[in-house]
């Protein structure tokens, strides 16, 4: 059975896309915990992170390094921090999450809820910040 993270690739859901190559894909997650929290997958459906070969372990952190350059250079924040959880949805994937204080990277604690279009506009500063990369 495909995963969520799938269906978001292939397009059957949705997503507020930041990048993707012919590997990877990165989106918004919709329960973020600060704005421009994004999700990198790769696009080859692997759950567990760690049984990413060695390439593409090294693969899918090059892509999200310039995607994190790209937050950064949108969402005001002193560092993007990068999680690699691997229990929410069973296909491998890193949160980067914009950072200002240890809090901010706190899964236990309440998501932001914020409106589509506002998903919208972060999704296409972050684009248009990475298209300049």
């Amino acid at each position: 059975m495909a995963s969520i993270f799938s269906k978001i690739v292939k397009g059957e859901i949705p997503s507020y896309k930041i990048a993707e190559n012919e590997k990877f894909y990165a989106f918004l997650d919709i329960y973020p915990l600060t704005k421009g929290h994004t999700l990198v997958v790769p696009k080859q459906e692997i759950d567990y992170y760690f049984d990413l070969d060695d390439k593409q372990i090294a693969d899918i952190n090059v892509f999200a390094k310039k995607v994190a350059i790209a937050i950064k250079r949108v969402i005001e924040c002193e560092r993007i921090g990068i999680v690699v959880v691997g229990l929410e949805v069973p296909h491998a994937h890193i949160h980067l999450i914009p950072l200002n204080s240890i809090y901010d990277i706190n899964f236990a604690r309440p998501k932001l809820k914020l409106a589509p279009e506002e998903f919208a506009k972060i999704a296409e500063q972050i684009r248009n910040a990475y298209s300049e990369l």
